[in-house]
Formats: structure tokens, sequence, C-alpha cells
């Protein structure tokens, strides 16, 4: 080689150069190599790796927690993005360095499921960004602590543990917990604490929470829960009433779940049980005055003193309101006076009534209004089967709808009353146990039936009030009772058992066959009364062996009653080439006339049929 080829070398000789001094190091693009700082420049930091030209690095990316600022001489590890950029410079970065760096060792903390180190550094949507030295992760707001935390800013920049949950590194993602970290720290704290604690014993501690059910009580790094129903002998209706966050109590120990590692707490197992001896302090029919401390659907329960209370059932608590809630007849907190039912000792209960320490008004009804006295009260109720009628202290008595009227239907008597009408009735019976009470109005008058007076085979002149075409309606007597007469008692002569005969406003006598008063029904016959008649007329004027004919029976008998002329003239013989007469049309008597006054013999016991055809034969 010649001095002026060595004096002035080329473009080659150059980059053979480069290349030379380039050999043995690994500075390929896209990884971590070490540099030294060269010199601190305002924001920036030189940094030679050994290139053509040094990098520059923002100072920034030497910043974070625990990390120090560089110094001239430094070796640092950086991450080598390009060898050259276009204005000749090398392109290095130490967070990415960091970042790589980083990457690596979580990647071996997540295998073995080590706690990282790494400080909250902002906050995001839905969370937190933690620096994981060099590495950014993503910390839920759920992660943040085993309880809600309402201020993270004392726990902003310090270094602490990270569980790792997720990893993905081509999409750079990480998600950690703290929470993670701080329940394996409590679980084994918990354990320790655990195994230090025995069931039964007595323990200082500070109430730390409250809640609807109870109270978290810190025992010294574990807590315990205080049920509400262990805080007091009492009725206690919130914690609050009880206890207070930061109020330091002693408590007793009462149950250790070993699986779960949860501790119950007792607050009035440390004070003396009221219901010790309770059975002899509220015997059986005792009477005592208590408060109401709650009410429900089912009764109220009532306080005899702090820690001994006793149930009210709906039913014992008045003898006249039924099926009304138990807040209608008493009010919490109010001073009642109540009689002792029963006592269970073993399962803490007590039965108590109210109504019991008051006299039964079913009682005082019986002797206030007696049966057949006279009552006035308004009506409450009108149903299908009655009236409800109020008689005193809300007691009402039922006036059945066949009570309201002696000659009218229940359901016709019922349209003249209407709801809040005062009425007067009469008690007809009063029964305690079921606590019903009999009223009517129709017994404020007398029975129709008898005032009549009439009985059985009576004989009464009654008053036609309705003509229909099987009988006729009648009403008879002072009281006006109503009577119907079927066709076939109209007459004995089947062809006088006609009702058109007879118009409204008609009077007849008829005879009295039966009387029924549960049916409220009375039976008339005229035809009764004819038999009756006639059989009366043979035994009075004839016999069997007189051979005296029916004709003359009656008509003696009408002659001894002396109307027989004025009742009917005696029928003439017809004259020959005279009018015949009607016989289908005449009545048995006529025909006994006709026939007598003919000189026509016919048998006494003889039918009308056969008295008929004798009478047409004869004539």
């Amino acid at each position: 080689m010649s001095n002026n080829e060595t004096l002035t070398p080329s473009r080659d000789d150059f980059a053979a150069m480069l290349e030379a001094s380039l050999a043995g190091r690994d500075l390929a693009e896209g990884s971590v190599v070490d540099g030294r700082v060269t010199a601190v420049e305002n924001d920036f930091v030189v940094v030679d790796v050994g290139l053509k030209t040094e990098g520059r690095i923002p100072l920034r990316e030497f910043t974070g927690p625990g990390a120090k600022l560089p110094v001239v001489g430094d070796t640092v590890e950086v991450f080598l993005e390009r060898i050259e950029n276009a204005m000749g410079e090398a392109v290095i970065s130490r967070d990415k360095a960091r970042r790589e760096e980083s990457w690596d060792r979580l990647e071996k903390a997540f295998t073995k499921k080590d706690p990282v180190n790494g400080a909250i550094v902002g906050r995001v949507k839905g969370g937190f960004t933690v620096d994981l030295g060099g590495a950014s992760a993503f910390l839920p707001g759920s992660q943040v602590d085993i309880r809600p935390v309402r201020d993270v800013g004392p726990l902003m920049g310090m270094e602490q543990p990270f569980a790792i949950l997720k990893m993905d590194r081509p999409r750079g993602n990480i998600v950690v917990s703290r929470r993670a970290v701080l329940e394996e720290s409590r679980a084994e704290q918990r354990a320790e604490l655990v195994g230090q604690l025995a069931e039964g014993e007595t323990r200082d501690g500070v109430v730390k929470n409250i809640t609807d059910y109870g109270a978290f009580v810190d025992l010294g790094g574990i807590d315990g829960l205080l049920h509400v129903t262990d805080m007091s002998w009492s009725r206690v209706g919130h914690p609050s009433e009880v206890v207070e966050v930061g109020q330091s109590l002693k408590v007793q120990i009462i149950k250790i779940n070993p699986e779960t590692q949860r501790i119950s707490l007792g607050l009035k197992q440390l004070m003396s049980d009221p219901w010790e001896g309770v059975k002899a302090k509220y015997p059986v029919n005792a009477t005592f005055k208590g408060r109401v401390t709650n009410i429900a659907e089912y009764g109220a329960f009532v306080e005899l003193e702090p820690g001994v209370e006793g149930l009210v059932h709906v039913s014992e608590m008045s003898w006249t309101k039924k099926n009304v809630h138990p807040g209608k007849i008493v009010s919490t907190s109010e001073e009642v006076e109540v009689m002792v039912l029963d006592v269970d000792e073993d399962k803490r209960r007590i039965s108590l009534g109210i109504k019991q320490t008051q006299r039964n008004p079913w009682d005082v009804l019986a002797e206030k209004h007696p049966i057949g006295s006279t009552v006035k009260g308004e009506i409450k109720n009108i149903t299908e089967f009655g009236l409800f009628v109020g008689i005193d202290d809300e007691i009402d008595g039922m006036i059945h709808l066949s009570d309201l009227d002696w000659n009218r239907s229940g359901d016709a008597a019922v349209q003249d009353y209407k709801k809040g009408d005062v009425v007067e009735a009469k008690v007809l019976d009063i029964d305690v146990e079921k606590e019903r009470v009999s009223l009517g109005i129709k017994q404020l008058a007398k029975d129709p039936m008898d005032s009549t007076g009439a009985r059985r085979g009576d004989t009464v002149t009654a008053t036609v009030t309705e003509v229909t075409t099987g009988g006729i309606e009648v009403a008879f007597g002072d009281a006006g009772m109503k009577a119907f007469i079927r066709k076939s008692d109209l007459a004995r002569d089947r062809a006088e058992q006609r009702p058109e005969r007879f118009a409204v406003g008609d009077k007849l006598d008829a005879r009295i066959t039966n009387i029924d008063k549960s049916t409220r029904r009375v039976s008339l016959s005229i035809k009764a009364l004819e038999i009756a008649e006639e059989e009366e007329a043979v035994r009075e004027y004839g016999s069997s062996d007189s051979g005296a004919s029916l004709g003359d029976i009656l008509g003696a008998a009408l002659k001894e009653r002396g109307d027989a002329p004025a009742q009917k003239a005696p029928a003439k013989k017809a004259e020959t080439g005279g009018d015949t007469p009607d016989f289908d049309a005449m009545t048995k008597a006529e025909l006994v006339d006709y026939a007598e006054a003919n000189g026509i013999e016919i048998k006494k016991s003889a039918k009308v049929d056969e008295v008929r055809e004798a009478v047409k034969a004869g004539a």
C-alpha cells in the first residue's frame, strides 16, 4: 500500500474499518445493549453504544419509582431501535430496555405465581396504571383492596407487591391485583390468629364496621361477626342502637368455623340470662303490664322485662275485632295489660292474651239483652241471607230473611230495608261460645196463624183474592191469612170443580184440612166442607135403616134450618111436550130435588153420576 493510499483512505476503507470495529459485538436492531453515559444535557442523556454516532435519550426515561438520575461514566442498558436514522444518529431507548427486561422478569414471576413489586402511578377508566419496573400494568378498581377504598391517594407512588392475574406479551397487556396479595397475607395471618382463639373465651375488640345484620369487631388482626341477635337479650331493631364504630367491647367467642375461619361473637352471653326462672316469675293466668315492641301480621310482641318478650296472637287481642291487622288494635311502644296463657321456658316462648284481661262482651250482652228482649240498632250490612244490626260494643246481630215478615217471603221483605236504617228487633238466641246473636223483626208482632185461632176441621169464611187455572187463592181471618184451594177441592161434584166459577172478591165457606206452621201453609177445601155437611145431615136426619133418600134427608135438614123455602123452590115435573132440563149442568142437590119433585127413586148412597143417570132415565 502506498503512502498516498494510507493518508487518503477511500469510502470503502472507512466501511471496512467500521465493520472491523463492530466485529464481535451484538448490535442487532431490536435488542438490548450496554451503553456508556458520555453527557447529560438539559433534557437529554447522551449514551455511547459503540456505533458511529452516539444516541440521545430523554431524561424523563431515567425517572420513576426507585430510579436515580445517571451521571457521566455510568453504564446503562438501552434498547437499540435503529443503528442509524436519517440524521445519522443511533436511535436508542431506556424505557424500552427496561420494558424488555421487565417482561422477562415478570414472565418468570407469573410462571412461578410470585408477587412482583410495583407502584400505582396513574388513574384510568375502571382502575389504575401500575409501573412494574419498566412495564405498565392495569389494576382494576375492585382489585385495589379487600374492602372498597374511597381514597387511593396514600397508595399512589408507593412501591408494594402485586399479583399478576393475566399477561399477554404480544399485545403488551398485564393485569395485576393488590387484593390477592392482601388476601393471601391475611389468610396466613388469620390462620395463625385463629389457632390462638378458643370457643367460650372472652376477648377485647374494637367495632370496625356496622351492617344491618350485625357489627364486625377487630380482635387484634382478625375480625369476628357480632350478630344483631347476640347483642342483647332484648329485641334490637338495628345494631347501631347498641354499638358504634370505634367502640371498645368485651365479647365472647361463640363459635369458630375451622374451614371458613369465620368467628361468631356474642355480647349478651356476658350478661345474666333473664329467661332463667321465667316460669315462676310469670305464672299462667297472671296479669302483667308490658310494652309493645314489635307488630307482625300474626300478632304483637310485648316486652315484660328487658330480654323477656311474649307474643299476643291476633286471635287473643280482642273479643269482637276479627280478621283485622294487629296494628289496628295496638301500636308500637304502647303499654298494655296482658294475661299469661302459656310459658315454654325451653323454647323461650310466652303466649299472652289481651282480651282475657277484659270481661267477655258476649256475657255482658247476654245479661243486658236476654232472649226475648227488644233491641234497637243500625243496619250495618245487608247480605243474601239477612241483615246485620249493630247492638253493643261492635257486636252485630243477624236477622235472617225468614225472620223479617210473617206473610211475605224474605226476598220480598228485605227490599223494605237499606244500610244505615235503625230498626227494632227481638233477641231470639245468644250463643256465647260461637259468638252469635239471632234477631227477628217479625217476632215483634203476633203470629197471624196464632191470632186467627183456626184449627184443623174448622169452617171459615174466605174471600177470593186470585183465580188461577189450578185453583183459587183466598184470604180469611182478621190477619188476612192466605190459603190456596186446589181445583180438585173446589166442589164435591167434578163438574163444579171449575175455578172460573169464582171471581175476585167472592166470599165462600171452606173447611181447614191442614195447618203447617213450619211452611206457614193453610189448606182449605170446599169439597171437604160439602162432604162433612152431608155426613152430618145423614147422622141427624136419617140412617141406613130408615129407607129415606138423600133428597129426603137434605130436605128435612133444610126445613129444620127454616130456610128450605127460601133456598130453592121444588122443581116441577116436566110436562109433556115441555123443555127438558140440562141435567149435565145440574148439581147433585139439584138432581135430588128434581128426582123428589118428579117421583124418581134414587139410592141415598148413589154417587152424583148415578143420580144423574137415574134422573135422566126417570124423566
